[in-house]
């Protein structure tokens, strides 16, 4: 064996075993499926010519996944096997001869492989008691709560039996995805990658809430195990799960030959920009359960099955222009715009490119040829560069293209920003949030009102809600004189908000609500405030340096010290509140879960950070009393486990009379 190969060996091992973090833990995968399946195939190859480089550890010999310890750990009794991929039409016929000369003529199934996060649902006397992640195929992830808000898996079957496993893929819908990376743009987030990053990133979230909110759907395909029925084949079991009231795969075909199969992989291949899903190949499979078994399976894979992997859709044309949007965050998001070109069945002009960091990485410039593909047969994105035309790599703007306020790349960030509270395009965001309850809790001024005072140019800052007469409000359509005197008196009271929620409600980036309780405590006025040097922010316990550096930014705005003089002249309290004598709970840090009887978890905090104590959202070591109403979830159970003091609210009371 050559050195080269035991070298190319190790440095291959190394870089799929991250790859395979990055997809299966991380839920962020740095290269797309097709690179990662070249990465594998070579490595087969390499090990077919020098079988003494197989080991037990090599990602060939084991399923790339792991369970996470966020999760309780389920162990399969049915290993949940990977697939044999295939490349080529002469794989496949190679894999249907092996299966013959074995066997003579058998039936195959052929199915879509959806791309998504494989899971097993386990179901007990008919009713749904577990739900997991494969994992490394021996050991997953209890993802049950999870599951639960999946509207496609039933908590009963039709025919209770004593036991049946399924195993299926979790997914993210073409329209769910579409919907999450419009929010997520718009609020300057991270943008997903693809569908099935999304779905993984949606099943592994702590709060069952915001996996429901990602609207997830499964799609079943296998039988794991069974007790009360007997199946004899792969076709067979697909028409019992449907029978049983389980979402199981839309098509599937038997085929008689390993060439009516192949012909169908085309089919399904054709298909792909047409599903409401991502497919990433077809499966090929012995349909018979008895041959299934005594083919048997390798390490890692079952000899019955492979997996035709498509290859991804890239087609080149020429960049003519980046255009810039402004978000509700203020980050300023370029898009390129190209000639227009047919991905996955639909054509396509425009791609987002992110940041300015992924514009330099590319070198890209106006006029370039650029290679686009649809991320998951859904998303357009800009690959690479192919031809560089020799212009000068784009540069993002130093002003705001909405309002001409310089723009601004905080530390750690790879947006750039406007911090311009004034800035037309993030003029209704902004008004939502400085008059929603945890701000200047103005009742009746909601999304609805706020869109329609915009669009009747009533009101282009916050300021200008205080200037709002009961006859302009009642001029709205569906707004009439009474609820228009009652959202005039609802202004008219929040002037006399504590200064925190002014603070709060101005929506300065990395500033909540519990940061601006910390400004008003340490500074008199917002006259003071707006004094204030970076230092002094960030001599506030509890505040780091970005958010120092974010609230300076911003004060530092004139457009901001005009807003703040504004609303001063139209009356709105500047003062902070007079400080509690009564510091009784300092150095105390308190938790909050639970329904309260009389008083609402708002309340109860407000009392606390008035009497000196802090107020935390996760329980540990460090917490001295969890404040439990009902319904009272994971936090109670981690602070029994933890020892830590449990209070109800009439202890509460107790202690604070």
């Amino acid at each position: 064996m050559k050195d080269t190969d035991r070298k190319r060996h190790s440095e291959l091992c190394e870089l799929i075993e991250y790859y395979n973090k990055r997809y299966y833990v991380d839920d962020d995968p740095e290269i797309d499926d097709y690179e990662y399946d070249m990465l594998m195939l070579e490595l087969k190859l390499l090990e077919q010519e020098n079988p003494e480089l197989v080991t037990p550890d090599s990602p060939t010999q084991k399923v790339g996944g792991a369970a996470l310890n966020m999760f309780e750990s389920v162990e399969h009794t049915v290993k949940m096997e990977s697939l044999q991929d295939v490349f080529s039409e002469e794989d496949l016929y190679n894999f249907g001869k092996r299966v013959n000369d074995m066997f003579g003529q058998v039936d195959f199934s052929v199915e879509p492989k959806i791309d998504g996060l494989s899971v097993s649902l386990e179901y007990e006397n008919g009713v749904f008691v577990r739900g997991s992640t494969r994992g490394d195929g021996v050991v997953g992830e209890n993802v049950t709560a999870n599951l639960s808000t999946i509207k496609a898996i039933p908590k009963k079957l039709n025919n209770p039996i004593p036991r049946l496993e399924v195993r299926g893929e979790v997914y993210m819908p073409h329209s769910s995805f579409e919907k999450l990376t419009k929010a997520q743009e718009e609020a300057g987030g991270k943008l997903p990658k693809n569908p099935r990053n999304a779905a993984a990133g949606a099943l592994r979230q702590k709060n069952p809430m915001i996996t429901a909110s990602r609207e997830l759907d499964i799609l079943l395909f296998n039988v794991q195990q069974i007790e009360g029925d007997e199946l004899s084949s792969h076709i067979q079991s697909l028409q019992y799960m449907k029978s049983q009231g389980l979402n199981v795969l839309p098509f599937y075909k038997k085929c008689s030959t390993i060439e009516e199969a192949a012909e169908e992989v085309k089919r399904i291949g054709e298909l792909r920009g047409t599903l409401p899903f991502d497919i990433d190949g077809a499966v090929i499979k012995v349909d018979d359960f008895k041959l299934r078994e005594k083919m048997g399976s390798t390490s890692k894979f079952p000899k019955w099955a492979v997996a035709y992997k498509y290859p991804p859709e890239e087609k080149e044309t020429t960049l003519t222009d980046i255009e810039i949007n402004v978000g509700r965050t203020g980050a300023l998001t370029p898009t390129a715009v190209f000639q227009p070109i047919t991905l996955a069945g639909t054509t396509v002009s425009r791609a987002v490119l992110h940041n300015e960091d992924f514009i330099s990485n590319m070198q890209l410039a106006i006029g370039d040829k650029i290679i686009v593909r649809k991320a998951g047969d859904i998303i357009p994105e800009v690959v690479r560069v192919s031809v560089h035309n020799g212009g000068e790599t784009y540069k993002l703007p130093e002003i705001c293209p909405s309002c001409g306020a310089k723009v601004v790349r905080e530390e750690g960030e790879a947006a750039i920003r406007c911090v311009n509270a004034a800035c037309p395009a993030q003029l209704i965001r902004n008004l939502i949030h400085f008059a929603s309850r945890d701000a200047m809790d103005i009742e009746g001024l909601g999304e609805a009102n706020v869109v329609a005072l915009v669009n009747a140019g009533m009101i282009k800052s916050p300021a200008d809600i205080y200037t709002l007469s009961v006859q302009d409000i009642a001029s709205i359509e569906r707004m009439g004189e009474k609820s228009a005197e009652n959202l005039v008196n609802a202004i008219e009271k929040s002037k006399s908000n504590e200064l925190y929620r002014l603070i709060f409600g101005l929506g300065i980036r990395m500033i909540g609500a519990k940061a601006a309780k910390l400004i008003e405590a340490n500074f008199d006025s917002m006259q003071e405030v707006l004094q204030a040097d970076k230092s002094d922010f960030y001599a506030i316990d509890g505040f780091g340096e970005i958010m120092a550096e974010s609230i300076y930014n911003f004060l530092s705005l004139d457009q901001s010290k005009e807003l703040i003089q504004r609303l001063e002249d139209l009356g709105l309290n500047m003062k902070s509140a007079e400080k509690s004598d009564d510091l009784r709970f300092a150095g105390l840090t308190f938790v909050l879960t639970g329904t309260l009887p009389t008083m609402t978890r708002n309340e109860a905090s407000e009392i606390i950070e008035k009497m000196g104590g802090k107020t935390s959202s996760s329980v540990s070591k460090k917490t001295d009393y969890v404040l439990a109403g009902e319904d009272a979830g994971s936090k109670l159970t981690k602070a029994q486990s933890l020892g830590v003091t449990i209070i109800d609210e009439n202890q509460f009371i107790e202690m604070i009379k």
